[in-house]
């Protein structure tokens, strides 16, 4: 048996895990020299959420992060998380995007793809995979694990023989929620091993608290490969520390070989660059038993704990993990991974919220039920179905057979603004904000959120500084930072709220009156039947109505994301369309007045 092989994921999965995938790339480059010298399988750096994030959130240029980390990590291989056919985004793409996108990650320095589907539906990964392969680059195939009546060990080995047949040259077990535990790993990896002669990965978040024991069994049960992270970026719902298993492998016939004085090193540099972090943190990314129960993964957990602290319903968590699993047989029992999480994890937000299950209707729920992600694992509840699709066709073939080739249409739609294949391939993945980036790298106006300072106690709220204030409300306690950042423009001026550690951003006019970004003036509360409004915070994506239009109780005049998925907000009764305040790109709260219907 020859030494385990070790791939930290510290520059991916482990900050998407922790702090929300807000880790920028200036805080990445200043160690790449000591990572370098590690002697890691590989590096995972790229891929997963970290692509939305930058484009979203950070302003960075995700190549351009990609073609730096190459440059500075020219020893170690690099790795990147990709979502078949869903690449990198929230929808199938057409294949010669597919195709397009592994060639440019493969030439702007990727090594290692490992290539997964959320419903395990093999058909969906294998135009990646032959583009990888095309690439000259290695292409692991991934197994995403989870428990439930038709997730067996048969089918699990079954799926590692058909991920062989396509040319992987490496299987991955991604235990994305930490359901492994550690004699099911022994069993599962020992009868892969048994089937496929290829290099197994263990990849488990440390959820349940088992993470590092389940790795264990696994090793001895034949597989070569772990996934770790950095201690200062470990445990919790990121995955057990590189220095604990390489101390554990020490002196034994599976030594890692690797450096734990270096690593001591690189642990240190890291502890520090999480403080400046802070206000990402979240208490539901520590270790919790109930994953096993609940199967929520981390990032999905603190997600949730986020979108429903925003509306001020954070106490009603137990009740949104308690309906996922009943969500999650409705539809099939898929694995909770992107995008398959979002999917269901919005959908039993809307339900508990709503006070009735399944009142509103995702538009991805609709569009998975009607087969449009794939395959589910199992039948799924087909009165759901019913009424989600009506009497619209099922999808029983590959959904990417269905779309006809889209690089020359998105070349055109962006124009002028894409200066690269790249740039093109980012406005595919985000159109809405990825057309957003480019405008304001164009026009100089990227600004990334501002990371907050420690809250400091003062008077006035200066520049970049923190103001702090406790606010008490009806015998309950709040910690409010306030911090006035960036330019002001036509007038007005971005101030930063934090609440009980959550950021929030509205902006501030000398009227004193609060808007939302989109700039559509302060709403009233809604209080009348023909009143239209939202049961969760977002952003409003279509305006599908116009002033004057009749239109009937219960049709789609919006449509809104949150969480990542788009929600149709319905007519509340049938009757004249009196007036709109909402325009596309607006931020919009539960019960405000959207729109106004006269019956």
């Amino acid at each position: 048996m020859s030494k385990i092989h070790v791939t930290d994921v510290v520059l991916r999965d482990a900050h998407q895990s922790l702090i929300a995938t807000r880790m920028r790339t200036e805080d990445m480059l200043p160690i790449c020299d000591k990572l370098d010298r590690v002697g890691y399988w590989s590096l995972e750096v790229w891929g997963g959420a970290t692509f939305d994030a930058c484009v979203r959130f950070l302003k960075e240029d995700p190549w351009e992060r990609l073609r730096q980390l190459r440059q500075a990590l020219p020893n170690t291989r690099l790795q990147m998380l990709l979502r078949g056919q869903n690449l990198l985004g929230y929808r199938h793409y057409a294949d010669d995007v597919v195709e397009a996108f592994v060639a440019k990650a493969a030439s702007n320095g990727i090594d290692v793809f490992r290539v997964f589907d959320a419903l395990n539906d093999l058909r969906n990964i294998e135009t990646a995979m032959r583009a990888v392969k095309k690439a000259g680059k290695h292409a692991q195939g991934t197994i995403c694990y989870t428990t439930s009546p038709v997730h067996t060990e048969e089918l699990f080995v079954k799926q590692a023989l058909a991920l062989r047949d396509m040319g992987a040259d490496s299987i991955a077990i991604k235990d994305m929620a930490g359901l492994l535990t550690p004699y099911a790993t022994y069993d599962l990896v020992s009868a892969i091993k048994s089937a496929v002669e290829l290099p197994v990965f263990i990849h488990s978040h440390a959820t349940a608290g088992i993470a590092d024991q389940c790795q264990l069994k696994a090793v001895e049960a034949g597989a070569e490969h772990i996934d770790t992270a950095i201690s200062s970026f470990a445990w919790g719902t990121s995955h057990p520390a590189t220095e604990s298993m390489v101390a554990a492998f020490r002196g034994t016939q599976w030594d890692t070989g690797l450096d734990l004085e270096l690593l001591t090193e690189i642990a240190d540099y890291f502890r520090d660059v999480r403080k400046r972090y802070h206000q990402f943190e979240s208490e539901f990314a520590r270790e919790d038993i109930s994953v096993q129960i609940n199967q929520v993964p981390g990032g999905m957990m603190s997600n949730l704990a986020n979108q429903l602290k925003e509306q001020n319903a954070l106490s009603r968590i137990r009740e949104v993990f308690a309906e996922i699993p009943r969500v999650r047989k409705d539809l099939g029992y898929p694995p909770l991974v992107t995008p398959s999480s979002q999917i269901v994890g919005t959908q039993a937000v809307l339900n508990v919220l709503s006070g009735e299950r399944y009142k509103s209707i995702t538009n991805e729920v609709k569009r998975y039920l009607q087969g449009g992600y794939g395959q589910p694992p199992a039948p799924v509840n087909t009165e759901l179905q019913t009424r989600a699709i009506g009497k619209e066709d099922i999808i029983d073939g590959r959904p990417a057979d269905l779309l006809k080739p889209e690089m020359e249409r998105l070349q055109r739609d962006i124009g002028e603004l894409a200066k690269s294949d790249e740039d093109v391939l980012t406005f595919a993945m985000f159109p809405d904000i990825g057309r957003q980036f480019l405008e304001q790298r164009q026009a100089g106006t990227l600004e990334p959120e501002p990371l907050l300072p420690e809250p400091k106690s003062g008077r006035t709220v200066e520049e970049g500084i923190a103001t702090e204030f406790v606010i008490d409300v009806h015998g309950e306690t709040y910690q409010v930072a306030i911090t006035g950042v960036g330019n002001k423009e036509e007038g007005k001026r971005r101030i930063y709220l934090t609440l009980d550690g959550m950021p929030e951003e509205v902006v501030f006019q000398p009227t004193n009156a609060y808007v939302a970004e989109g700039g559509s003036g302060a709403r009233q509360k809604a209080s009348r039947p023909g009143h239209v409004t939202t049961t969760m915070p977002g952003n409003i994506v279509e305006v599908l109505v116009k002033e004057g239009d009749q239109v009937e109780a219960g049709r789609a005049v919006l449509i809104a994301e949150a969480m990542k998925m788009e929600t149709e907000i319905h007519a509340t009764i049938g009757g004249k369309v009196k007036a709109i305040h909402v325009v596309k790109g607006d931020r919009v709260t539960p019960g405000e007045v959207l729109m106004e219907i006269e019956g």
